[in-house]
């Protein structure tokens, strides 16, 4: 068996006309679906992007013991045990928060790999002293603030916050004249390409194909950018902060339009892989997987991005196409069966004939494809420290903590880090050492309070909400804006909330975090 597996970041189900868009063409993503199977109702699970990574590649959740970091020294990465079954593992990827402290390892797990440089705020184009007067001059302040650097004078991460600092790397990078083939996305297919030739006669490999696009910022080539001109002739806008949206109806316009040309850009270099299938009879021997991480709110329930809000379906309902060789070929299959993130994990491994470990939480998702009966009657998902959310796939359920404070929910880890740093010493003050879980293969863990809320993690979120724990009906209401009060349906998403929390031997911090205590035995 030969495996591809296509993981974009911040890929909207709605933005593939498979699942529903008619507001401009994604003729590639869509040829796909039209051979493979689409999974209706596939979810998120831990979120954002390196949460999202760990539980596929442990198939586990992630969120119920630690925020982002990087992968574990017990963690039973996929790519690891395909690698020790005799399967060569092979990752290419732009995705610069591997090669930052908190991404640590996920790369390393594969056998080889090809990192390319130039992603949202990576350094490729460097200046001691920013050009500030060029950057005000052609980027819009509110998504690219120059607070505190002064022209002539030295601009360091130390003098400077860490949102302008990241945006003044990625402006820096888009003042480099390029053509198309030096963008990351040509740049990843183009590496992928030459894996593939390479290895075209091989079997028993895995390559996974992982672009950081259409997450933000929205910067493609113009030739996708002209059929989405919206007229707007302003300073450039195309990295949204994650706050609330203020924008005049043309500025969203010009937003979702660049988004929309991201898409498209991914969409075209997407087809060159199918191509590929086609040119080389891959069909016959080769699976192939697409899906995203998470998705992003583009002005929808009126806010920017993810991470400040609740995993509203834009951002937790997420797309997922297989094709499978040995599957008989049918049009435009559908599985409605409820799937997430973490059930990639045994998949992969089920395509090679590999026995996941006794820890993993998710199923394989190959006997969906031959109609077999769903293994999954409810799922959670969230971000450490915010609102759990429980679905059915026809109801969503947010519980929200009893509080914001971050000391008041200590995480579980080995790798004390966080996006880019290090756990400072004052956090690191606070370590105990305590006993293993069930998945940490008897390897105590260190017991940490945070003494700030991380952007990266899910506390933030109470700060934008007031309306307590959240229900609604999918069917009568699939865009979220109409809660419903029905006490069977909650208590049911409640008590598959705490069966979910003691199958991942959640800690006893976990339920008190969210008053859920007494039911951590009886539900």
């Amino acid at each position: 068996m030969r495996t591809i597996f296509v993981l974009f970041d911040s890929l909207n189900r709605s933005a593939l006309g498979a699942f529903g868009n008619t507001g401009f063409p994604t003729p590639n993503f869509d040829r796909l679906a039209r051979r493979a199977v689409t999974f209706d109702t596939h979810y998120a699970g831990s979120l954002p992007c390196m949460p999202a990574r760990r539980d596929m590649h442990t198939g586990r959740l992630n969120f119920t013991h630690r925020p982002w970091g990087p992968l574990e020294p017990f963690d039973n990465s996929y790519a690891e045990l395909l690698s020790a079954a005799g399967v060569y593992t092979h990752l290419v990827s732009d995705h610069q928060h591997y090669f930052e402290s908190g991404g640590w390892g996920y790369a390393q797990a594969f056998d080889s790999w090809d990192f390319i440089r130039g992603q949202e705020n990576d350094p490729v184009a460097v200046f001691a002293v920013p050009p500030v007067e060029r950057i005000r001059q052609l980027f819009d302040p509110r998504h690219y603030p120059t607070d505190g650097m002064e022209p002539g004078r030295t601009a360091t991460r130390r003098t400077l916050s860490k949102n302008v600092w990241k945006r003044s790397r990625h402006a820096i990078n888009r003042l480099e004249v390029r053509e198309e083939d030096d963008f990351p996305t040509a740049q990843c297919f183009r590496q992928a390409f030459d894996f593939l030739d390479r290895n075209r006669d091989s079997d028993d490999w895995f390559l996974q194909i992982e672009c950081f696009d259409p997450h933000e910022p929205f910067d493609a080539p113009e030739r996708f950018k002209t059929p989405f001109d919206t007229g707007y002739n302003g300073p450039i806008l195309d990295w949204p902060l994650y706050e609330k949206c203020t924008n005049s109806s043309e500025e969203i316009a010009e937003i979702r339009g660049n988004y929309a040309a991201l898409v498209s850009m991914c969409d075209a270099y997407f087809g060159k892989l199918l191509d590929w299938m086609d040119k080389n009879d891959a069909w016959a021997d080769t699976a192939l997987i697409l899906t995203t991480d998470h998705g992003y709110l583009l002005g929808e329930h009126e806010w920017w991005a993810k991470n400040r809000m609740p995993y509203y379906e834009e951002i937790s309902h997420i797309p997922l196409m297989i094709w499978h060789p040995e599957m008989p070929r049918r049009t435009d299959a559908r599985v409605t069966a409820l799937t997430q993130t973490v059930d990639l994990m045994p998949t992969f491994l089920d395509l090679h004939g590999v026995i996941p470990p006794a820890e993993v939480r998710a199923h394989s998702l190959l006997p969906l494809l031959h109609g077999d009966n769903p293994q999954r009657e409810t799922a959670i998902l969230g971000m450490f420290g915010g609102p759990i959310c429980a679905t059915d796939g026809r109801y969503t359920y947010f519980r929200f903590p009893e509080t914001g404070d971050p000391s008041a929910l200590p995480l579980y880890t080995l790798m004390p880090s966080q996006m880019e740093e290090l756990f400072s010493v004052r956090d690191l003050s606070t370590a105990e050492l305590v006993e293993a879980f069930d998945f940490s293969q008897g390897a105590p863990l260190l017991r940490i309070r945070l003494s700030e809320k991380l952007g990266e993690a899910g506390m933030g979120i109470l700060d934008n909400w007031d309306d307590g724990h959240v229900l609604y009906d999918l069917r009568t209401d699939p865009g979220q804006t109409r809660p419903i009060e029905d006490p069977q349906v909650e208590a049911r998403l409640l008590d598959a909330i705490c069966a979910h929390l003691r199958a991942h031997d959640a800690p006893r911090d976990l339920y008190d975090h969210y008053a859920l205590t007494d039911r951590m035995a009886t539900s």
